[in-house]
């Protein structure tokens, strides 16, 4: 009898065991849903609301149908913010994804000060966006400026003043400050390369820049898809910075959809309007997410080996 439940016990399919395990896995990620729908899908759901409605922020809601969307989308200036956001997004994108490549190549090497170069490359993104622009706009006053102080006529310039300098002085700060976070990105990315690749192009005679273009690009080609994701996503909430640089001028120059959205809803108390942007915001988000992810091929887990 004790053999043949033995038997029994031996023949249970595993299938069983894992499926329980799987199960109780499971309910470790309720916690998890349950913040990402406090915190996520609720308050998108009341934006969503909000957009259909008329409020001051103060007083009562009142549904007002499409008033908000109609007033938002035949507003002349939500094209230009939308055009600005994109430029944003186009030029910190160019801007910031080949210096984090160099960078993170540059520290996923042997040399000994690596660790502490990649500590100290990290702390522009510890700091705060509206520190660092009241930083920035102090340094670049053409007045009492780093410019004036040190007597450089080239750094003497009205910086916030012009639209294409104010323009450019944004990409700068934020370049200066994300790229640290996306070299470390490519830096686990390129440990990932297996040595022997390395190693059958030096038989082969490759050099350096040809191990770079014919080997590590291509293998970087899923990491290059998750920091463009990161990147092209959070150009779309760029704000703080924005706001306390140049507070969207001269003009308009620098005027994001963020910031657009900011001074209807907290400047001009139209609620209903700010929430629609926001909507627009969540829209245009989701469609680069999921355009950046269509371009990395069907299967997302795929290996950083078939980028060779």
């Amino acid at each position: 009898m004790i053999t043949q439940a033995t038997s029994a016990q031996r023949r249970t399919p595993p299938a069983a065991t894992g499926g329980a395990r799987n199960g109780y896995l499971s309910w470790l990620a309720v916690p998890a849903l349950l913040i990402f729908i406090g915190f996520g899908v609720i308050p998108l759901v009341g934006v969503l609301f909000l957009s259909f409605t008329s409020w001051d922020g103060l007083g009562e809601i009142h549904l007002s149908g499409l008033t908000s969307w109609q007033s938002v989308l035949s507003d002349p200036g939500l094209p230009h913010a939308l055009w600005i956001t994109f430029l944003v997004m186009a030029a910190s994108w160019g801007f910031q994804t080949p210096l984090s490549i160099l960078i993170g190549v540059f520290l996923a090497g042997q040399q000994r000060y690596r660790a502490v170069l990649a500590v100290v490359f990290f702390i522009p993104l510890l700091l705060s966006q509206a520190a660092i622009a009241i930083a920035y706009k102090a340094l670049l006053d053409p007045n009492f400026g780093l410019g004036a102080g040190l007597h450089i006529d080239l750094l003497v310039q009205d910086w916030l003043g012009r639209p294409v300098l104010a323009f450019s002085v944004v990409i700068f700060v934020v370049s200066w400050q994300f790229i640290p976070f996306h070299s470390l990105i490519y830096q686990g990315g390129v440990r990932q390369i297996p040595r022997t690749m390395y190693e059958a192009a030096e038989m082969d005679g490759a050099g350096r820049v040809r191990k770079f273009f014919s080997i590590t690009l291509p293998q970087l080609k899923y990491t290059i898809i998750t920091s463009s994701t990161l990147m092209v996503v959070g150009s779309l909430t760029f704000f703080d910075l924005i706001f306390v640089l140049t507070a969207g001028g001269p003009g308009d120059a620098t005027r994001v959809l963020a910031l657009d959205m900011y001074k209807r809803g907290f400047q001009a108390n139209l609620m209903g309007p700010a929430s629609a942007i926001a909507v627009i915001l969540v829209l245009v988000g989701l469609a680069l997410a999921l355009l950046l992810r269509r371009l990395g091929g069907r299967d997302p887990q795929a290996s950083q080996m078939e980028g060779a």
